[in-house]
């Protein structure tokens, strides 16, 4: 079996957290089951361009339990657990190509393998396996059914592909399903984004001033838990519905220029470029600490940072700090990576159940409607989106009520009124 990973004598240690994953994870335990009775994916190669975590390597089983022949590479460098990767391959059989720390050519590299095999479904989480199929591995496009997405960022990508007609198979936005975005980026996103920056900082939020840039599902989640620590929360946004939103949610919101005077954290949470720039450095308050958890290192402007700066240097584990001209410190977090990854273990089991589970039933959905799907993106059907949740209910022995045959009636009748 073909595989790059740091260290194969870390398996143990990675089995062991695999397992600690999965017992918080119910609703892709009972796929597993059936995926293993069914084999829907029977012949099917799978791709997978995702974090390299205990999590992801739940899905990554589910998948074979299933029958697909299942390959994975890393979605972001600083977010790979060489134990995790090291446990896949030993004990599990699965072909895992990262390493934690790899550089840019080995990231690729990696990508390139697991293309290499040919697959009939891609999974992406930013959108650099199809994005690379795209732009240099055209021939292998007559092979996939279709792809899922995992994040804001990616599906953002897929759309834009989309629109210019460039975009060659069916994607499926698993980002978008409500059991995905509503729990896994603002629960999931809110607390191991704190998470990763108190372990990096150890540093107090109560009474602290917290700038959090962007306020889509991932913002609210980390301005809610940041908040609940006993934060001043401070919200910039672009989006006039989305900042009146977080005014009328109680918190203050103006301009990134203006807030970043006050801060004594920033975090980045909108999937855009240079949201922390040159002219926001120039009035940044002294020690501000300066993190991002959107997808891609590219929300702080480090290059113009580091062209600023008289010095740098790293004082703790994850944080380097930055002496300007004037005498101030700023510091920043993971390098401008995915701080709740790379300086934590990202999201808890418990809610990346939902999304996986997403995920496992998607590629599902892929192979009984191929041929069917136009080279658009999806959303994720309604009735595996309710079947995910009434999963994850009956996991957390919680029953609802049901209408009744009255109920409904009524409520699919325009004859009844007043």
């Amino acid at each position: 079996m073909d595989y790059d990973i740091k260290d194969i004598s870390l398996a143990e240690q990675g089995k062991l957290r695999i397992e600690w994953a999965e017992k918080d994870m119910p609703v892709l335990r009972q796929i597993r089951e059936r995926f293993e009775k069914e084999k829907p994916l029977k012949g099917i190669t799978i791709s997978a361009c995702l974090h390299v975590t205990t999590e992801t390597a739940n899905l990554m089983i589910t998948l074979k339990s299933g029958g697909a022949d299942v390959y994975l590479t890393a979605s972001n460098p600083l977010s790979t657990q060489d134990d995790v990767a090291a446990a896949l391959v030993k004990y599990f059989d699965i072909p895992t190509f990262a390493i934690h720390g790899e550089d840019t050519e080995t990231y690729y590299r990696h990508i390139k393998e697991v293309l290499d095999r040919k697959p009939n479904i891609t999974m992406d989480d930013g959108g650099d396996l199809i994005s690379t199929l795209h732009k240099e591995r055209q021939e292998l496009i007559p092979y996939v059914i279709g792809g899922t997405e995992e994040t804001t960022t990616g599906v953002i990508r897929f759309k834009a592909m989309e629109k210019e007609g460039v975009l060659k198979f069916p994607v499926i936005a698993v980002n978008d399903a409500y059991t995905k975005h509503l729990f896994d980026n603002r629960y999931g996103t809110g607390q191991s984004t704190i998470d990763g920056i108190l372990r990096a900082t150890n540093r107090l939020f109560a009474g602290s001033t917290v700038v959090v840039a962007g306020y889509g599902w991932c913002g609210k989640g980390v301005a809610m838990r940041a908040s609940g620590m006993g934060a001043e929360v401070i919200i910039t946004e672009v989006d006039p519905l989305k900042a009146l939103e977080a005014r009328m949610d109680g918190y203050r919101v103006m301009p990134m220029i203006e807030a970043v005077k006050q801060a004594d954290f920033v975090i980045t949470v909108t999937g855009n470029i240079n949201v922390v720039d040159k002219h926001h450095f120039e009035v940044m308050k002294d020690g501000c600490i300066v993190a991002n958890s959107g997808h891609f290192d590219v929300e702080i402007n480090i290059k113009a940072l580091k062209e600023m700066a008289v010095s740098e240097r790293k004082i703790r584990e994850y944080v380097k700090e930055y002496k300007l001209p004037d005498g101030r410190n700023i510091y920043i977090l993971a390098d401008g990576r995915l701080v709740n990854l790379a300086a934590a273990e990202g999201h808890p089991a418990a809610v990346m159940d939902m999304s996986f589970a997403n995920q496992a039933l998607s590629a599902e959905y892929l192979v009984k409607n191929k041929g069917k799907l136009q080279p658009k993106v999806y959303k994720v059907p309604d009735e595996l989106d309710f079947e995910v949740a009434r999963l994850k209910l009956k996991a957390m022995d919680i029953e609802i009520d049901t209408l009744t045959p009255e109920q409904k009636e009524y409520l699919s009748s325009w004859e009844h009124g007043t």
